[in-house]
């Protein structure tokens, strides 16, 4: 086998390797991204949870003022 033969293999195989290593690493990077969007999906949806929470608890409050005010208010009159 002469030496530009040698040279063109071993060019042709580490070519070879370098893609495959590529596509896997990729592939492993993809995945890790995909992941991260559901966790960040779930965590945005908690934080949604907790601000609805906060907003009806107010929502709550302010009715039973309004209550308040309007039995106050039925009773002066």
């Amino acid at each position: 086998m002469s030496l530009a033969s040698k040279i063109t293999l071993t060019g042709s195989v580490a070519f070879a390797v370098g893609i495959v290593s590529y596509v896997h690493y990729k592939q492993y990077s993809d995945r890790e991204q995909l992941h991260q969007g559901v966790l960040n999906d779930i965590e945005r949806r908690q934080r949604r949870k907790a601000e609805n929470l906060y907003n009806l608890q107010k929502q709550i409050d302010l009715t039973k003022q309004l209550k308040k005010s309007q039995y106050d208010s039925s009773d002066v009159t």
